[in-house]
């Protein structure tokens, strides 16, 4: 279960792989209006997850921190959502 705000991450370029420096996170696929239902992945002990509507695969890599991700950009934020 979440312990705190967990972000939504978007994938406008459509690239395989995200590496994160979370193990729960949301996919919406693309920002909207080409955005997915909105899932939470959670990775647990494992290092990698898909995303079942996009396929998009999120690693975690540890030297980066919550709010980063390679390729960066990934990450949205609230008001984006809100929007």
């Amino acid at each position: 279960m979440a312990s705190s705000l967990v972000p939504h991450l978007a994938n406008d370029d459509g690239v395989e792989k995200i590496f994160v420096g979370v193990r729960e996170l949301n996919c919406m696929g693309a920002r909207p209006p080409f955005d997915h239902p909105h899932v939470f992945l959670d990775m647990g002990s494992d290092g990698q997850i898909l995303c079942p509507y996009c396929s998009t695969l999120y690693l975690y890599d540890p030297r980066l921190a919550a709010d980063e991700t390679d390729p960066p950009g990934c990450l949205t934020s609230p008001v984006e959502e809100a929007a």
